[in-house]
């Protein structure tokens, strides 16, 4: 690490990146050299650290080890205050589990729901059983089920004789249930039982979409058995893994965190593989869960700068970056950023619990280019917790200078027009 420090391409990066520097004494390189999060080098300059420092009095509650900040520009490190320290980080953990799905599959991977039967098609009607095989798409929700039912009654199928069997891992609308699910999917194929709810969700789908009106005679029953003799009808595929995870940070989406950690393994799972991806120690990771849902769960803000830092790099061969999965401040005006005053283009991720507040993502700057950072409070003044937060990000802003443009690294490349329902992802398999 001397040697990469001292052929000055650190100092080459620095000086694209805008940021001036005096020399730095090796010593302090040395010290630093275990570091997992890519710093080499402190900040010369106060202004982070002073800034830091006067949010952390401004909060006029708890002990300082309650908090913690981390924040840095590549490999300098601007702040840091307890940033080693795994802190109960809530929602957080939610940046852990989408690391580990994207090391594991890759942006572009889509999760299959095929419907086969045991039966033949004869003058519109299935007589047999409509057998869905789930692989834990973790958002399949009203519009994709509409969508379904659209593609098999295009075959030609009005009525089911049979039952609807769910076998595999599926979930609709977030509930695991496979049976209550299978309730839903029923619904949903039969426009005439349709709620308010499935209405209002229809009304966001293209106006030419048709009401699917799939009468299903049987009940919904769970097997656990596959009948090599059915026939493939229909093969749905998911989202792109990038928007569904997306989805889940934006909204926060407990379900769809847990059901994505559970498809990797369990919690344990979700821990080793975000701390190898990040670099960090596996110690400043803890989980019990994909979702954040409990104390139990520890991050340190430093593995938190680190893992967001390494999902952007994941994402560079995809050609998306971090504001393709997760919401961009002044953009994505929904979810968890409706309340929040943070700086235009910050692409950020919430956390909360009842006596957590947590604060994540990269900042665009003029003087430090990206600046990411990690912030997260432990107490009971959540209100006043995300203002301090807020405010914290708008004083640094004001010392580091507002960015002129939109860095490339932060603007979304992928389109999320009406990404739910869409007829081209349900393929039909069945040619008669």
């Amino acid at each position: 690490m001397l040697q990469l420090f001292g052929s000055g391409l650190v100092s080459l990066w620095l000086d694209k990146a805008g940021v001036k520097v005096a020399t730095v004494d090796p010593l302090e390189v040395l010290a630093l050299q275990s570091s997992p999060s890519l710093v080499l080098a402190p900040d010369r300059s106060p202004v982070a650290a002073i800034t830091v420092q006067n949010y952390l009095k401004s909060l006029q509650m708890g002990v300082a080890e309650s908090q913690g900040v981390w924040i840095q520009s590549g490999p300098v490190l601007l702040a840091n205050h307890q940033g080693t320290v795994p802190i109960p980080a809530a929602s957080l953990t939610k940046i852990a589990t989408s690391i580990a799905a994207l090391s594991t599959w890759g942006a572009n991977y889509q999760f299959d729901t095929t419907i086969s039967t045991n039966g033949t098609i004869s003058k519109g009607v299935l007589q047999g059983d409509l057998i869905v095989q789930g692989n834990g798409d973790p958002l399949f929700v009203w519009e994709e089920a509409i969508a379904l039912g659209n593609a098999i009654q295009s075959m030609g199928i009005n009525r089911v004789q049979g039952n609807l069997i769910i076998t595999g891992t599926f979930a609709m609308n977030y509930n695991f249930n496979p049976v209550k699910s299978g309730e839903l999917l029923k619904q949903a194929f039969n426009a005439a039982n349709w709620s308010n709810t499935i209405e209002n969700q229809y009304l966001s789908l293209p106006p030419s979409t048709p009401r699917p009106q799939i009468v299903i005679s049987g009940t919904v029953q769970q097997s656990q058995l596959i009948n090599p003799k059915q026939i493939l009808l229909v093969r749905h595929r998911s989202l792109l893994l990038s928007q569904i995870l997306k989805e889940m940070n934006v909204y926060s989406n407990n379900e769809m965190a847990e059901m994505l950690a559970y498809l990797l393994g369990g919690a344990q799972v979700v821990r080793q593989k975000a701390a190898t991806a990040a670099n960090v120690p596996l110690a400043e990771i803890q989980l019990v869960n994909g979702s954040g849902l409990g104390v139990e769960n520890r991050i340190s803000p430093r593995a938190a700068c680190a893992m967001l830092m390494s999902i952007q790099k994941r994402l560079s061969p995809y050609q998306l970056t971090v504001a393709d999965l997760f919401p961009v401040s002044g953009r994505d005006r929904r979810g968890t950023l409706l309340t929040r005053q943070i700086p235009l283009n910050t692409v950020i991720k919430t956390g909360t619990l009842n006596d957590v507040s947590a604060l994540a993502g990269v900042m665009p700057t003029r003087d430090r280019g990206l600046v990411w950072f990690a912030i997260i409070n432990r107490g009971s003044a959540i209100g006043q917790f995300r203002d301090e937060q807020d405010r914290l990000l708008q004083n640094l802003l004001k010392q580091l200078q507002v960015a002129p443009i939109v860095p490339a690294a932060l603007t979304p490349r992928q389109d999320n027009n009406h990404p739910l329902g869409a007829a081209r992802r349900n393929e039909i398999m069945y040619k008669g």
